[in-house]
């Protein structure tokens, strides 16, 4: 008996000799070669699909892939969630999803220089990575230019117009001089000499990950511009124009192509980027919904309850903010009716919306609000304070200012002149209405970051037949301006540099809580198809896309109206005589 278990013994033991070296060579033949990059940029706050990005993720490493998971910025800012925890909440939950790299984007900045430093050194569990934020009394760069994953490298990219795109003065010292650079001057070779440097220690793939766009982007600061001026980069995770772009190819400075990818906003999509041992690459794009059905392993599954268990706890915290306010009878949407966004190029019900808010809780003789600080819709039926505080989520302070009719005129004239280019400054209104004439190019002088400088004086302009109240637009008059101390003072709208400030912020509300007064107070709670329901607004701006016929002394103009007039007279007896049989 002793003799047969013994016998029995060795046999295991043999077998287990066999066995194990079995398994490890099958996890090694599961393992995968290409490296997968999971990547999000533009979320603003919409927190819910975090998990969904969570449970892929994990469901990949389940299945042997390399997963490295990236943001290409404007994560912390955008909701509530991210307003009230100055971005906490937002890189609490980027870490349970496992994040690796950010970008900071221009929106990083809200909460100031230094609240963006304390999440990157004492908060984010991933890194921020950026080679073009330099800190210049000391010439020291801020963040590492790139990472490694490999042979694969990232390449951080922050945009100069974050200077005008935040808060300038979060970049200057107290003497207003700037002391952050975003390196404009010198832009594309500090981009070149980080994917050299990556290149040099041993990157076979260059990605870059950019806060930079392309629609709507100041010319020379595009990421379709960055590659054309470098060599190198293989790929470019785009941001900040809120483009949906699966894969488009651009040329480099040496002929050789790059892709270039973008997801939208607000978790429009997921994206996928692929790279192959071969250094060939594939960017796709997910819809989250079409990800969950992915998500099959027990790692996904665990991942997701984890990250959603984060995000209904803050959602629990701040559980005040989804109180019912009222209802809407329409939707206040940010788009036309092609669904592309409309709020930064044409008038809306929403930005009426926001701008009747600041007029009536003013009495401000004009308010105006830019369409970049319109961020989000109310749709139709039951509205939360969340909803209406999510449209203007900085809580910015307000103001009012006192200008003159020709700073107005010229303030009119700078928000139009890109139409119908998207322009983050494209100005919504009440107590005024104008046209634009679109057919006229528009001779608008502005600095390398798009803010305003001047007009020539016999300039042709865009905007014309001006009403103030109903009455015609005084040049000379004074006139009183409500919107947020940010557009009124802080951004291109440098007409209005130095205006005498008659309601400061200390009197005022912020702007998200104006909009909950302006909907509980002044509307009793409902939102109305008779105020609100045109998407195109109720013509405040009436544009006007060809140039009217004009008499030019010579009485052209009048021998055309006859002609027409003659013309129409045949064409009426013809048509005439064709149903009377004359």
């Amino acid at each position: 008996m002793k003799r047969s278990l013994s016998l029995i013994s060795f046999l295991l033991v043999l077998l287990m000799v066999f066995i194990v070296p079995t398994a490890s060579v099958c996890a090694e033949a599961d393992a995968k070669e290409e490296l997968i990059v999971l990547y999000t940029n533009d979320v603003h706050c919409a927190t819910e699909n975090y998990s969904v990005l969570a449970a892929y993720r994990a469901q990949l490493i389940s299945e042997g892939f390399k997963v490295v998971t990236v943001d290409a910025g404007d994560a912390i800012q955008g909701e509530m969630i991210g307003s009230l925890t100055e971005g906490a909440a937002i890189v609490d939950i980027m870490n349970t999803v496992g994040y690796d790299v950010a970008v900071p984007g221009n929106h990083e900045f809200d909460y100031t220089v230094e609240r963006l430093l304390e999440i990157a050194e004492n908060e984010a569990e991933y890194d921020y990575i950026c080679a073009n934020f330099r800190y210049l009394p000391e010439e020291k760069d801020i963040f590492a230019p790139y990472a490694m994953f490999g042979k694969v490298a990232f390449i951080g990219i922050a945009t100069p117009e974050t200077y005008s795109k935040s808060t300038p003065t979060y970049f200057q010292d107290e003497n207003g001089n700037f002391v952050y650079s975003f390196l404009e001057d010198d832009f594309y070779a500090r981009v070149q000499s980080a994917v050299d440097r990556a290149i040099a220690e041993g990157a076979e793939t260059v990605v870059a990950v950019g806060h930079l766009g392309i629609e709507g982007v100041t010319e020379g600061l595009r990421s379709s511009d960055v590659i054309a001026n470098t060599v190198g980069i293989d790929a470019f995770i785009d941001a900040h124009a809120h483009q949906v772009i699966e894969s488009q190819l651009q040329s480099s400075l040496n002929g050789e192509s790059a892709i270039i990818t973008s997801t939208g906003t607000k978790f429009d999509n997921v994206g996928k980027l692929t790279v192959y041992p071969d250094g060939s690459i594939k960017s796709e794009l997910f819809d989250p919904e079409e990800l969950k059905t992915l998500c099959v392993s027990g790692e996904a599954k665990s991942a997701l309850e984890s990250v959603k268990s984060k995000i209904d706890a803050y959602n629990a915290e701040f559980d005040y903010l989804f109180e019912e306010i009222g209802v809407s009878d329409v939707f206040l949407t940010q788009s036309d009716e092609n669904g592309n966004r409309a709020v930064r190029n044409a008038e809306t019900n929403l930005g009426n919306f926001v701008t009747d808010a600041y007029i009536a809780i003013t009495g401000a003789d004009v308010a105006m609000v830019n369409g970049g600080g319109v961020r989000a819709e109310i749709k139709e039926g039951s509205v939360t304070r969340k909803a209406v505080m999510d449209i203007n989520p900085w809580s910015n302070e307000m103001c009012v200012i006192e200008v003159s009719g020709k700073q107005l005129l010229d303030a009119l004239e700078y928000g139009v002149h890109a139409m119908p280019t998207e322009f983050g400054s494209f100005p919504h209104v009440a107590g005024i209405t104008f046209e634009v004439h679109t057919y006229i190019t528009s001779e608008v002088i502005t600095d390398e970051l798009g803010d305003f400088v001047s007009i020539p004086e016999n300039a042709q302009r865009r905007v014309k037949n001006v009403k103030i109240g109903g009455k015609v637009l005084d040049e000379s008059k004074t006139y009183t301006v409500a919107g947020t101390c940010y557009m009124l003072q802080l951004s291109g709208y440098k007409m209005f540099s130095g205006a005498k400030v008659i309601k400061q912020p200390s009197e005022l509300k912020c702007d998200s809580e104006m909009l909950v007064e302006y909907f509980t107070e002044h509307l009793g709670g409902r939102i109305t198809e008779e105020q609100y329901g045109n998407p195109k607004g109720e013509g405040r701006m009436t544009i006007v896309s060809k140039q009217p016929i004009t008499d030019t002394g010579d009485g052209s103009a009048n021998i055309l109206w006859v002609s027409i007039g003659v013309i129409s007279a045949f064409a009426a007896l013809g048509i005439a005589k064709k149903r009377f049989d004359f």
